[in-house]
């Protein structure tokens, strides 16, 4: 199942259960977990993007060590809210993690990377640095925005 609606995801996740975010990009996949009563969301780790294949295997081995029950994807939406060719590619990525079979929410992400940059640009990160966590620490602050909508639809 995927969905934008949190509503309809929460549905498919009665009892709650860890959660991985994800920020697909078309270098890097950034992750982040968080823990089963939907509260917090912690950057987890990057993933170097090869083969879709390899690609699917290292989120299947993540989803399963960690016990994750369902997926967020960051949905790169125009800045009026319409798709882009980016927003497809994703849109396809989450298709092609039907094999999981975890429930998957996909999740406007239009600002996550400028608001992670400039977090990091405030905490005095190095170029170098922010590069190595924005990906992951925006795929934490993707989760946690569906996390907190999620509450509210409880």
């Amino acid at each position: 199942m995927i969905t934008t609606v949190p509503a309809v995801y929460r549905e498919a996740l009665p009892l709650g259960g860890r959660l991985l975010g994800l920020d697909v990009g078309t270098k890097t996949i950034g992750t982040a977990l968080c823990d089963a009563q939907w509260t917090i969301a912690t950057p987890a780790e990057l993933i170097r993007r090869t083969k879709f294949g390899r690609d699917m295997e290292a989120l299947r081995r993540l989803a399963e060590t960690q016990q994750v029950r369902g997926l967020i994807l960051g949905l790169p939406l125009n800045l009026d809210g319409s798709d882009s060719p980016r927003t497809q590619s994703v849109r396809a990525f989450a298709r092609n993690l039907a094999p999981l079979g975890l429930p998957i929410l996909l999740w406007d992400e239009r600002w996550s990377t400028q608001a992670v940059t400039r977090t990091l640009i405030d905490a005095d990160a190095s170029r170098a640095r922010r590069a190595e966590l924005v990906d992951k620490v925006a795929a934490a602050y993707i989760l946690q925005g569906a996390i907190d909508a999620l509450a509210m639809a409880a």
